[in-house]
């Protein structure tokens, strides 16, 4: 009854239905790990942004690659921005998807250190973004910022390329090695993203922050590839299962009309 199993048809059929269910349940491991590092990640953003502020110099220093647990913690700094070495990174958007930059000004600490703040979002002036935007004046003598403390932008981090040749005081990434060779000076590991104080006016639009990543899509995409891989088998029995019917059917009726033999005379 079942010898049509051995037909090369049903030995690919089986042999593809073997193959997609490890492959699925794979897919759900590996979705299931992506719902636990998002979910850690969550975490440890929350953590940071309702941590109680600390002195940006005891999270950082000069040279110093700012960790994933030191992502996104909030710190305090006190001295003064130095708007005659201000930059613009390129090719940023706001909350909007409105192409601009992002003001990027020196902060000079007490001590001489200096530290990079990114002040926010500013629209572009021209299409080609070839000439210096015109920038709001930050507050001018002493003043204490707070703000997120971030990493060196990289390429493989965020996708962006370090163009070369760009119009002057322009980049393309926020790297504070290259700003210290820029400056001169001693340049604090990372950026902040300012929180504090506010502009007086609308820009530059100050950074929001960091939303949390949709951990429970993951959870259930991993539970339809275990689900989609206990269906196989079932499907499989269903369609063996249907075809031994069809087959039963059609023998029977090649009985019903086959011609009956003559009776001996």
């Amino acid at each position: 009854m079942y010898r049509f199993l051995l037909s090369r048809q049903w030995v690919i059929l089986t042999l593809v239905a073997l193959l997609l269910i490890p492959t699925m349940i794979r897919l759900g491991i590996w979705q299931m790990h992506r719902y636990e590092m998002r979910t850690a990640r969550n975490e440890l953003v929350a953590d940071a942004l309702t941590a109680k502020p600390v002195p940006v110099e005891k999270l950082t220093s000069p040279g110093h690659a700012v960790t994933t647990d030191e992502r996104y913690h909030r710190v305090t700094a006190k001295g003064r921005f130095d708007t005659d070495h201000e930059l613009v990174v390129r090719r940023r958007t706001n909350s909007d998807d409105e192409v601009g930059y992002h003001v990027l000004t020196p902060f000079v600490l007490d001590d001489g250190k200096v530290l990079l703040v990114n002040r926010g979002w500013i629209p572009a002036d021209s299409p080609s973004q070839t000439t210096f935007p015109k920038i709001p004046a930050p507050p001018s003598g002493e003043v204490t910022v707070t703000g997120r403390l971030m990493p060196d932008e990289t390429t493989e981090a965020s996708g962006i390329k370090n163009l070369e040749g760009l119009p002057d005081r322009q980049i393309m990434l926020i790297n504070s090695a290259q700003e210290a060779q820029r400056l001169d000076a001693q340049v604090l590991g990372g950026y902040i993203a300012q929180t504090a104080p506010e502009p007086k006016g609308d820009t530059p639009e100050l950074l929001g922050s960091p939303g949390n990543e949709d951990a429970a899509l993951n959870y259930a995409y991993a539970i339809q590839w275990w689900l989609f891989s206990a269906g196989v088998p079932i499907g499989w029995v269903i369609l063996v299962r249907r075809e031994t019917r069809e087959r039963a059917k059609k023998e029977d009726g090649a009985d019903e009309t086959a011609p009956a033999e003559p009776a001996a005379v």
